[in-house]
Formats: C-alpha cells, sequence, structure tokens
C-alpha cells in the first residue's frame, strides 16, 4: 500500500458490522483510519439482524431454493419471498443463483466459510473479553427445532456438512431437545445444537466495536455519505462527500452493503450484489408476550431465528427480494409471531417492543465478496456476506487488513474474489 505520509490512511466506507470490523483491525495494525457511514453507525442491516453468530452454518445457496420460491411466490409468509414485479437485474440474479443452488456448489461454499467460521469464532470470544465489549455476548450456542420430518432431514445435512469442516453439531431427538429447551412445544419431532455460537446484540456490538476504533486513535464520521470516488489516471485515490469534501487515502475498503453498485460502477465492477429484506419483531419478555427462552433457537421450517437479549425476545428472519428499499410488509411480520407460536409454549400478540427491516447484501453464489477490485491498486471490497455479516465480521475485518498491508492472507480466500464475476 503506497503513501507518502509517516503511516498509511485507510479509508472504510460503511459503518455496519463489517465497516466497523475492518476498521477495527486495521488501526490495531498502526494504519490511520477514516471511516465514513452514511446514516448513524450501525443502523442499517446490522441493527436489527437475528443477533446470532452461527459459526459454519450453512448459507442460503441450497438445492431447490429457487424453485420452491417460485412456487410460492404470491405468498408473503414465506421465509423466501420474491415480490412479483418487473426487474430484469433481479432475473439475471436469480437465474445465477439458481445455478448456484446444487449439493456440489453448497459443499465448495462449506469449504471456504467453515476456517472463517472457526477463526471468526475464536475473534469474537478474544475481542469481547480484551475489549470488554458491552454488547450482551453470550458463547452458549444455539438450537435447531424441526417439526417436519423433511426438516429434520434437512437439519441432519446441514450437521453433516459442519462436521465435514470439523464443528462439533450435535443431534438430538425431539425429548432430548425439550429437556434443554422446555419451552417447545409438543410436537417437535427432534433438532439439533450446535454449540459453536453464540448471541448478542448486534446493534450495541457495532456501536462498541465503532467506540474502540475511536479508542486506538481512528476516526468515525457518522452521518458522512460518499458521492462517489476520486479518480485519477483510471485510479481510485480518494473519495468524495456529499457536502463537496475530497478525502484522498491509500487505501479504499468498500463496505457499503446493499448501497454498492453505484460507487463500485465507475471502477468497471459492477458486483452483482442484490439486497434481501430481513425483518425482526422484538416482544417484551413476560406472560402474554413470550416466555423467557434461555437459549436461541431457530425453527428449522419457518427459518425464524428466536434470540433472547435481555428482557425482550427477538424473532427475526425471512429473505424476501423486493428491491432496493425499506417497505415493511405486514404479512412478513405477522409470520415472525405466528411461526414462533407454532414451535414455542407462550407466545403471545402483546408487548411488541420494536418492528423492523433491513437489507441483507446477497450475492448470487452464496460466498461473500473480499478482496482487491479487478484493475485498481487501492480499492478493495468487503461485502456481499447476506445472513453471515455478523458472522464474519471479525475475520473478515482482519483479512482486510492482510489484504491492505500487502501481507499473504492468513486463510485461502480466493474463491471470494471481485474477479469471479468477470
Amino acid at each position: 500500500m503506497p503513501s507518502t505520509r509517516s503511516s498509511p490512511l485507510a479509508l472504510i466506507i460503511g459503518g455496519g458490522v463489517i465497516g466497523v470490523c475492518c476498521a477495527y483491525a486495521l488501526v490495531r495494525r498502526g494504519v490511520e483510519v477514516i471511516l465514513l457511514e452514511r446514516d448513524a453507525i450501525g443502523r442499517g442491516a446490522s441493527y436489527g439482524n437475528a443477533g446470532t453468530i452461527a459459526c459454519g452454518h450453512p448459507p442460503m445457496n441450497k438445492p431447490g431454493r429457487v424453485t420452491a420460491a417460485l412456487t410460492h411466490m404470491l405468498d408473503p409468509t414465506t421465509p423466501l419471498y420474491i415480490a412479483p414485479r418487473w426487474d430484469p437485474a433481479l432475473a439475471r440474479w436469480l437465474c445465477r443463483f439458481g445455478a448456484n443452488c446444487s449439493a456440489a456448489r453448497l459443499e465448495a461454499n462449506m469449504r471456504v466459510l467453515g476456517p472463517m467460521g472457526h477463526v471468526s469464532f475464536d475473534a469474537f470470544n478474544r475481542l469481547v473479553e480484551e475489549e470488554a465489549l458491552d454488547c450482551g455476548y453470550r458463547a452458549a450456542g444455539y438450537y435447531e427445532a424441526c417439526r417436519t420430518e423433511a426438516g429434520l432431514e434437512a437439519s441432519h445435512r446441514d450437521v453433516a456438512l459442519m462436521r465435514d469442516q470439523g464443528f462439533t453439531a450435535e443431534h438430538l431427538t425431539g425429548p432430548e431437545l425439550r429437556v434443554r429447551v422446555p419451552a417447545l412445544l409438543q410436537g417437535t419431532l427432534g433438532g439439533a445444537f450446535f454449540p459453536e455460537a453464540a448471541t448478542c446484540d448486534p446493534h450495541r456490538f457495532v456501536v462498541e466495536m465503532a467506540e474502540r476504533v475511536r479508542r486506538h486513535g481512528g476516526s468515525v464520521r457518522p452521518g458522512q455519505p460518499v458521492e462517489g470516488i476520486v479518480m485519477h489516471d483510471g485510479q481510485a485515490t480518494g473519495v468524495r462527500t456529499r457536502t463537496g469534501e475530497v478525502i484522498e487515502a491509500d487505501a479504499l475498503v468498500l463496505a457499503t452493503g446493499a448501497y454498492s453498485l453505484e460507487l463500485t460502477r465507475p471502477l468497471g465492477c459492477e458486483l452483482p450484489i442484490q439486497p434481501g429484506k430481513g425483518y425482526h419483531r422484538d416482544l417484551e419478555v413476560r406472560e402474554g408476550s413470550a416466555p423467557a427462552l434461555g437459549a436461541a433457537c431457530v425453527l428449522a421450517e419457518t427459518s425464524v431465528f428466536c434470540t433472547p437479549m435481555g428482557d425482550r425476545l427477538r424473532l427475526a428472519g425471512t429473505m424476501e427480494f423486493s428491491g432496493l428499499n425499506h417497505r415493511m410488509r405486514r404479512p412478513r411480520l405477522e409470520q415472525l409471531t405466528a411461526a414462533a407460536g407454532r414451535y414455542i409454549d407462550g407466545i403471545g400478540t402483546t408487548g411488541i417492543r420494536s418492528e423492523w427491516c433491513g437489507l441483507r447484501p446477497c450475492t448470487p453464489d452464496g460466498v461473500p465478496i473480499l478482496g482487491r477490485v479487478p484493475g485498481q491498486d487501492r480499492v478493495f471490497v468487503a461485502n456481499g456476506h447476506a445472513m453471515s455479516g455478523l458472522t464474519l465480521g471479525p475475520v473478515t475485518g482482519s483479512l482486510i487488513a492482510e489484504l491492505v498491508l500487502g501481507e499473504r492472507p492468513s486463510i485461502e480466500i480466493g474463491a471470494l474474489g471481485a474477479d469471479r464475476f468477470n
């Protein structure tokens, strides 16, 4: 990374979990860091996700995904929902996504995501302890509950994939699962336990990490939208903010999530990212609203995560492809409570603390984009983590720091390069 300064300067664009983790890793390596965020820190997709650090969990590119979504296209309560509309870019993306929903692709993805998950879990534990992060972190694993034979078979396949990558996922019968999670209703056929996992309040994690960036000498600037990339002789040299300020840097890290296309287009690199909308509904933990669950659970057939967060229970999940917008569909929100009520005793209809939707950046092949932008000496991208942004935040930050500093990545990430879409 060339520099005329006493220490190199890296600009991180995006103040979500990926951006703050990249900024933290770089500032800890002695790099001068400026983090620019268009809104408040952590108010994007990181704000309201499930809060589950699910290391080693398979991505959503599984055989039959697109067929199932198109079959139920008019049902707005399905876990994967594609809003009917004319959208050629989405159609092209879905064709590529469908081509990557194969057993071979899934196994290849796991060979990349498995090692990243191991490193990230260790990094989370170390970060929380060393930096004393106040984010409700609990490294207690999570459970999967199944109520159908098809769900149980899918759970067994996921466990096998994870065990192949060195994770100690555990099969559980229905009675065994209900002993560990007594709030689960009768009719639970079985499921799994994933010990290499944790939960936290994701927004608090991002805010705490941004504060640690400041403590270690970095600059964090919320409310600073980046309008464009400054180019010189075909190379990016900095950015221009909405106020007209030009900031030049030795390295630019694009951690802009679903809002990436306008920035990357001048670089000759249009990343195939679609915004996948997720929802959450937080319920008060009290009679008539939600029980004190005691452990995080994913409800297999509905893909809804139920995560205890102190005095509330977060119901989160679903994947909706409906464009770059934050319009809430009430049936999607209601489905979260309805799904939880089919699995968990005591889920009521009152005591709603918050409702939210956010946009996850999704790639068509199921793995993130991580590496240097083709043809650019100074620009790096960390994007496309879909539902794994929180899980893979720390390891992504470490890998970006290694790349920016010209080091060989400590994990093989050749399959994650942006050039794979050319």
